[in-house]
C-alpha cells in the first residue's frame, strides 16, 4: 500500500520565520533552500546564531570568526535573509541552561516570529551521533519557545528592554529523512539552486573538511529522497507542531 504524500506546510498561515541554530552554516545543509522559497513569496527570516563558530577551522579562533560570518553573511545574501544576529556563547561547548533560553528568548519577542525553526536534541541522527552545541541548541530553542510567551519567566526584558511577550504559533524542526517528518516544503528549481549556492557560500570552511563533498553533489540527492516523501521532485522535510491547535488525544483504539 501507498502512503499518502506529506502535506505542505501551510506557508498562507505565516509571514515571519526565525530560525535558531548553533553555528555559520548550520542551515545551509538543504534547510536554507526552504529559505529561499520563502523569502522569494515574501515571507521575512531572520537567522539567530548562538556562536560565532570559532572552534570550526585549524585558524586561530578570531580569524576563523571573522572568516565564518563573512560567509554567513553571504550564504544569508544568496537566499533573501536580512536579519541576521549572532551571539558571542562559546563555540564546541555550548551548555543547555538559562544563557542559552534567554537568549532564544529575547530574539523571539524582538523579532516576532510565527514560526520558529529548531534542532534536534537527540543524540543520535541519521548520520551518527549529533553534534552536542546542536543538541544543547534545540532543547534550548523548544524551552525558549515558551518562554517567550510567558511575561513571568525573564521579566527584565519585559521591564527594562521595551519588549513584549510572544507566543509562536509555529515550532518546526527539519527532517534528514521521511519517517518523523509531518509536513514538507517544495524546493525544486530555484530554491535549491540558490540553497546550494548559500552552502557554496562557505568556501573556505568547507575546504578545511577533509573530504567534504561538494554541495552540488551531495545536497540535490538527499533533497530527491525528501521529495519521494511529498511527491515532487525535492523538497526539505520538516516536524512541525501548530502550537495553537487544540491537543490531539488518541483513543485507545487508535493507540492500538
Amino acid at each position: 500500500m501507498t502512503s499518502p504524500a506529506l502535506p505542505a506546510l501551510p506557508e498562507e498561515s505565516f509571514q515571519r520565520v526565525l530560525c535558531v541554530v548553533a553555528h555559520p552554516d548550520d542551515m545551509e545543509y538543504g534547510t536554507s533552500s526552504a529559505v529561499a522559497r520563502w523569502t522569494a513569496r515574501g515571507i521575512d527570516v531572520g537567522y539567530l546564531l548562538l556562536t560565532r563558530g570559532e572552534a570550526g577551522m585549524p585558524n586561530p579562533p578570531e580569524e576563523t570568526a571573522r572568516l565564518r560570518l563573512a560567509e554567513q553573511r553571504a550564504a544569508c545574501a544568496v537566499v533573501g535573509v536580512k536579519h541576521l544576529t549572532v551571539l558571542d556563547h562559546p563555540d564546541g561547548v555550548l551548555v543547555y541552561g538559562l544563557d542559552l533560553r534567554r537568549d532564544i528568548c529575547r530574539e523571539i519577542r524582538r523579532f516576532k516570529p510565527d514560526v520558529v525553526l529548531g534542532t534536534s536534541f537527540e543524540i543520535e541522527a541519521p548520520y551518527g551521533f549529533d553534534q552536542a552545541d546542536h543538541r544543547a541548541v534545540g532543547l534550548a530553542t523548544l524551552d525558549a519557545v515558551r518562554d517567550a510567551g510567558n511575561r513571568w519567566v525573564f521579566p527584565e526584558q519585559i521591564d527594562d528592554e521595551d519588549l513584549e511577550p510572544h507566543s509562536a504559533r509555529w515550532y518546526i524542526v527539519p527532517q534528514v529523512t521521511g519517517p518523523r517528518a509531518t509536513h514538507g516544503v517544495d524546493i525544486t528549481g530555484e530554491p535549491l539552486r540558490r540553497g546550494v549556492a548559500s552552502l557554496e557560500a562557505h568556501a573556505a570552511y568547507l575546504a578545511a573538511l577533509p573530504n567534504h563533498p561538494a554541495p552540488a553533489d551531495f545536497i540535490p540527492k538527499f533533497t530527491a529522497m525528501s521529495g519521494k516523501a511529498m511527491g515532487v521532485e525535492h523538497a526539505v522535510l520538516f516536524r512541525a507542531h501548530d502550537l495553537q491547535a487544540p491537543p490531539d488525544f488518541a483513543t485507545e483504539e487508535e493507540q492500538d
